[in-house]
């Protein structure tokens, strides 16, 4: 734990951070559905820092922690007055990358520059590194490949590209129903994927 404390730091000495906040929860507390502690937290957080911007986990992610954690951003969120609330929210990939999106429901940010840092900064977490996990070349990997990849047809306009999923309705409407948010993402590639065989399929 305090390994992971001292890697979080030197990542806020390289990438310049303006703040940072430990909240110190565990995972347990993150998965559970009913814990409202992460919450408060993150809605006092959100209060004071009054973002405009927020990057969290995308919903789509198959790690358990990951989804809890933009789950709870989101509750976070809602919780407050609609005047204080952050103009966007991305849920940006990690542990399932965001490719499958069709691209009209994709959101890309450029990540071509200062790719020095970039490195360092998911160099940096050596305790998981050290494991036999490349998180460094995976994620640095990744970026290029969504550069080159996202358009067929076309040269690459970056060298560094990172999707995600735009989360923001979410926190426009608080009756809109989070898991068939996502459903609908998964529904509109399906419906990509069976249009794009059926035209060929004679």
């Amino acid at each position: 734990r305090q390994i992971r404390i001292q890697e979080q730091k030197k990542a806020a000495v390289i990438g310049e951070y303006t703040a940072q906040v430990f909240l110190d929860y565990p995972s347990k507390i993150v998965k559970t559905a009913g814990s409202q502690e992460p919450v408060t937290d993150l809605a006092q957080i959100l209060a004071l820092a009054r973002p405009q911007i927020v990057y969290t986990h995308n919903l789509a992610d198959k790690h358990d922690t990951h989804v809890g954690v933009a789950l709870k951003v989101i509750q976070a969120i809602r919780s407050l007055p609609q005047n204080d609330r952050p103009r966007k929210l991305y849920g940006c990939e990690v542990w399932r990358d965001l490719d499958w999106l069709v691209d009209s429901d994709k959101v890309v940010f450029d990540v071509s520059a200062a790719e020095n840092v970039q490195a360092a900064l998911v160099g940096v977490f050596d305790s998981q590194i050290s494991g036999g996990k490349r998180y460094d070349l995976a994620t640095m990997g990744r970026r290029r490949a969504n550069a080159t990849y996202h358009a067929s047809h076309a040269t690459d306009e970056s060298t560094g590209a990172v999707f995600a999923m735009d989360l923001t309705p979410l926190i426009e409407d608080d009756s809109t129903d989070i898991t068939a948010f996502v459903l609908t993402h998964i529904e509109r590639f399906a419906a990509d994927v069976q249009t794009r065989i059926q035209r060929m399929d004679t």
